[in-house]
């Protein structure tokens, strides 16, 4: 549909979507990973790997690459990639959209916790938990190494490098997950607390409806304020923006 070249800051279901859409469509399309998992699952089209070295990096790496448009579609804790590319798109005038799926919200049958950052979910743990599923990722274990008297099943994608709890058992696996598998697993660890972060979406939605089934509290950790840039919440929004703009 057209050569101006589109980067996708993506390591996400809605990048990878993204990317096979326009791909199929005609667009010259880059996708960008953190390379924070070992074995990530790759996008259609060219890829590249790493970080970019801050904002300067970045606005380099864009005015370089003769990039017409970037869409962050990282994911929602992706705090700083998500500042920079903000940052960086404005210096150059270059356009950028944040695809940015929608977060979970509380039903009645939920017994949620709601907390405005990791060291405050460690706070919760303490005061509520013995037998604790952490599925905060393995970049944030650390902040739970301190917490005494609880013993934790944390589940990574990758083994965690951080300090762990003292109780711990680590379970390595990559979603999605599904109902009943969370149901059987909350059930065989005898889990009394949940803790995750408010990254929304179906992926791993099924451990809060298994929680909710079972009375297990969740301590969730709200999502990090982003700037304010054009956001939309799915991928055919996302490629409308890009025909309004480029086309």
């Amino acid at each position: 549909m057209t050569d101006e070249q589109i980067l996708i800051l993506g390591g996400t279901g809605e990048a990878r979507a993204l990317a096979a859409s326009l791909t199929e469509a005609g667009w010259s399309v880059i996708s960008s990973l953190a390379g924070r998992v070992a074995h990530p699952r790759l996008p259609v089209g060219p890829v590249r790997i790493g970080g970019f070295g801050g904002v300067e990096g970045l606005r380099e790496w864009l005015r370089s690459n003769g990039i017409h448009a970037v869409v962050d579609a990282t994911h929602p804790f992706a705090a700083t990639i998500t500042r920079n590319a903000a940052q960086a798109a404005s210096d150059l005038g270059v356009p950028l959209l944040r695809l940015r799926r929608e977060p979970w919200v509380p039903a009645e049958s939920d017994h949620w916790v709601q907390v405005p950052d990791l060291a405050a979910a460690a706070d919760e743990v303490r005061r509520r938990g013995t037998r604790v599923l952490l599925t905060t990722g393995r970049q944030d274990v650390g902040v739970f190494a301190d917490v005494d008297d609880v013993w934790f099943l944390i589940r990574v994608v990758d083994p965690p490098t951080a300090e762990l709890p003292a109780r711990n058992e680590i379970l390595c696996s990559r979603g999605p997950y599904d109902y009943d598998s969370e149901l059987a697993l909350l059930r065989e660890h005898r889990i009394d607390l949940l803790v995750t972060k408010n990254s929304g979406g179906s992926l791993t939605k099924a451990k809060l409806d298994a929680a909710a089934t079972l009375g297990i509290e969740v301590i969730v950790v709200d999502r990090p304020t982003e700037p304010d840039v054009p956001a939309v919440s799915d991928v055919a929004a996302a490629q409308a923006w890009l025909e309004r703009l480029l086309a």
